[in-house]
């Protein structure tokens, strides 16, 4: 909810504080910028520590940044360091959620040796999906009429603020002949691991298209609304609407990865994502619900593979690396991501210049900034399949 928390309001304060395009990005890729800066740290710190300290902590820590944000950001200098502030204090949650007692236990299931998938997709997808559940909430709070911006974003501060207190006891060790080893040696081993850097660049990519996506499409219906308060409200409205479908792309998607396999499913759903990226924009001038139901498809696509590349990687890393696999995933991929809000107003700012304000090629250029980002992930799938294999074959 706190990542998506800016996007809702968005539009309205780049009317208030007078913000350019990019401008506006910069604030949402600072959030990005301060949470990809906190990953790595909190992988290894729920490693040592444990990942229920780390996220009960952290939660907390979360929810008084995200106040403080609410509360003090008034300007685009002071809404980019608050916001970022959010972000590094935010970072305790992801990749602890990963590695939950839960999580724990199935990724130290024995892995299948006859080239056939295991069941974590299913087990995997839940965290993503919850984690898209968040953005509808939030996004509807902003599209309330009665609702100023400092409210919006004060009420998605509630959930990380209890979160905490949700997550189940650590359960005992299942094993005390898990292998242990340094930090270093742990972080030398996954760099060098080919499988899992592949899967991790092919993350990075669909990061760069997803958070863009993410932190845009509420201003790209609010301006496609036009007109009064109720249209714009309406434009919001659908986004929360469009973010809410991204679900069951979460869920379709890790099930189908346990049926079909993970490579396949990736390919599938980045090749008809980068489709959408590449044709959203010129669907400017289409009527506001037939806009509205393109979002919907082209979140449930961007977001369907999303569970599928963190289990992908547990299939191919040890389980007493995961927690180091993780932050090096969630590094790369929340680094292009803190990229590509900040890309899409540039992309959007020389095309209202160059076109005129209001164009449709200005918007379409924005769009297929996110597309040109995220090129390379299906080759970096095909890679990530072939290494996997080659793996399956020697071992």
């Amino acid at each position: 909810m706190i990542v998506t928390a800016y996007s809702g309001v968005l539009p309205f304060m780049m009317a208030d504080w007078h913000m350019t395009a990019a401008q506006a990005g910069s604030i949402q890729s600072a959030w990005h910028i301060g949470y990809m800066s906190s990953l790595f740290a909190v992988g290894l710190l729920a490693d040592r520590f444990g990942p229920h300290r780390v996220f009960l902590i952290g939660s907390a820590i979360s929810a008084v940044a995200a106040a403080a944000f609410a509360v003090f950001a008034h300007d685009h200098r002071s809404a980019m360091l608050l916001y970022g502030l959010a972000g590094l204090c935010a970072g305790a949650s992801y990749t602890p959620g990963l590695q939950t007692p839960g999580a724990q236990h199935r990724t130290r299931r024995a892995r299948p040796r006859d080239g056939t998938v295991s069941r974590r997709g299913v087990d995997g997808l839940c965290l993503v999906a919850r984690g898209g559940g968040g953005v509808e909430p939030c996004a509807a709070l902003a599209a309330w009429p009665l609702c100023g911006g400092r409210l919006h974003l004060g009420g998605c501060i509630a959930d990380p603020a209890r979160a905490g207190g949700r997550m189940r006891p650590p359960a005992p060790p299942a094993s005390a002949g898990t292998p242990r080893e340094g930090t270093w040696h742990a972080l030398r081993e996954t760099v060098r691991d080919k499988p899992a850097m592949a899967g991790n660049w092919a993350y990075a990519f669909h990061c760069w298209e997803l958070m863009a996506l993410w932190a845009w499409l509420p201003a790209y219906l609010v301006a496609s609304a036009g007109g009064s308060t109720p249209r714009q409200g309406a434009g919001i409205a659908l986004a929360a609407l469009a973010h809410l479908v991204s679900v069951f792309g979460s869920i379709a998607g890790g099930a189908a990865s346990d049926r079909f396999g993970r490579a396949r499913i990736m390919m599938v759903a980045t090749v008809a994502s980068l489709c959408m990226s590449f044709s959203f924009g010129w669907m400017w001038t289409w009527p506001l619900w037939l806009l509205a139901a393109m979002a919907a498809i082209y979140n449930l696509l961007a977001i369907s593979d999303s569970s599928v590349y963190s289990t992908a990687l547990a299939d191919v890393v040890a389980p007493h690396r995961l927690g180091v696999a993780y932050s090096v995933r969630s590094v790369m991929g929340f680094g292009a991501g803190a990229l590509s809000p900040w890309v899409f107003g540039l992309a959007l700012d020389w095309g209202q210049s160059y076109f005129g304000f209001g164009s449709t090629y200005g918007w379409a250029a924005a769009w297929s900034s996110v597309g040109l980002g995220a090129l390379l992930g299906p080759w970096m799938i095909v890679h990530f399949s072939r290494l996997n294999r080659a793996r399956a074959r020697s071992g």
